[in-house]
This record gives C-alpha cells, structure tokens and sequence, in this order.
C-alpha cells in the first residue's frame, strides 16, 4: 500500500463532511463524471478526471460600496440580511462571484485555472468601471473539483471496512463512500456506481495524482 494511503490518526478520521459540504462538492461533478476519460499513455489508469468547479479568490485591494455596485452592476444581487456580499454573475466564463466590503472576493464555478484568473480578471474590471480604485491582487486557487468514472460497480461497505482509517460509508446520510487521502490531501467521494468525485485539490496535478492512487484499490472492490 503506498504511504500515501497511511491511515489518518485521530478524530478526522472517522468524521464526514457536512451535508451542505457533500452536496455542493458531489452535485454538478457526479453528473459530469460520465464525460471524463483519457489514455493509457498519459496515466496508468487510462482515466482522466475531469475539472467540474474550481474556487480562486482575490483581494480588489479597495473598501467597496456593495449597495452602489448591486444598484450599478448587471447580474447583481445584495440582500445584506441574508449574506454580506454581492452576488455578480457573468456568462463568460461562466461563473460567479462573492464580493465583499472590505474588497475580498471568491470566484467559483471555473472549469480551469485560466478560466478562473480570467473571471476574476473581470469582476475587478466591473468594480473599477464603478470608480472603485480596485486592483487586482492575490490571486489564488483554493479548491479545485474533479469527477470521473471507473465503469464498473463498487463494493462500498468492503472498502470501508478494510480502510475504515481513512474511510467512512453512511449510506443512510450519504449515499457516497467519503474517502480522506493523507498524500495528497485530497477527499474523495465513491459511488457505488463507480462515479468518484475529487475535491481539495490547489493544482490539478494533485487531483490526477490522487485518482491514480485509489484506482488500484477501487479494483480491489469491484462487484
């Protein structure tokens, strides 16, 4: 078994993501997982996951009127009982944006880090047209999702119990396998339909090193 499969110690171990966390991660990727493949050549699985959502923030380095840009801005929402930050959305790339008062900013629904900076690159554009002394600074990706599909079916409470570390199946909450890899420190959702879903991920290398890392024991427990 490679190191990086060693098991994780304490509490975290045994602990699943909160449910909100589980559907926001596994929703739009297990739909898409079917679309993902690749070659022998380029890994040994000859599976690629497929990027789903990627998640980049950045600092506009200004203080910010949210009630003048939702007023100003198009596809813009703020409802500051509900959430302390404007909603914009834009088409190209599809994605949306979380910006704060004090000039912070989330992106997500990016499909590659290009496409992210890009949207980004946007927003802060949006906002400066507003006379906002804003610049665009700190870019960085946090999170990135991949999904894919193995084809065949998994034998999920097998997997758990023999990897009951690092691993934790409660289909009566979740009806997905929550797998915490140490190496990278990537979590993995398992359907027993053999959808996998990859989400911790800062550069894409550590999704594709991860799925290469289970695919061996996703064999193991195939039905």
């Amino acid at each position: 078994m490679s190191s990086a499969l060693a098991p994780l110690g304490g509490a975290a171990a045994s602990s699943t993501l909160p449910g909100s966390e589980v559907a926001t991660v596994a929703g739009d990727a297990v739909e898409g997982a079917s679309s993902s493949g690749g070659t022998a050549n380029d890994n040994p699985s000859g599976i690629r996951p497929v990027l789903q959502n990627i998640v980049a923030t950045c600092n506009l380095a200004a203080e910010l009127d949210l009630k003048t840009i939702a007023m100003h801005a198009r596809n813009a929402e703020y409802n500051p009982k509900r959430f302390s930050a404007v909603i914009m959305r834009i088409r190209e790339p599809k994605t949306t944006a979380l910006i704060f008062k004090s000039g912070k900013m989330v992106v997500t629904g990016a499909k590659s880090e290009e496409q992210a900076r890009q949207a980004a690159r946007k927003y802060a554009r949006i906002v400066q047209k507003l006379d906002f002394p804003a610049r665009f600074t700190d870019f960085k990706i946090q999170n990135m999702v991949g999904s894919c599909d193995v084809k065949f079916p998994i034998r999920l409470e097998g997997l758990a119990y023999k990897h009951g570390h690092y691993a934790s199946y409660e289909p009566e909450l979740f009806p997905g396998l929550i797998y915490r890899m140490v190496s990278p420190k990537i979590v993995l959702l398992i359907f027993v339909s053999g959808k996998v879903v990859l989400t911790g991920g800062k550069v894409r290398n550590e999704i594709y090193e991860a799925f290469e890392q289970i695919y061996p024991v996703l064999q193991e427990y195939r039905k």
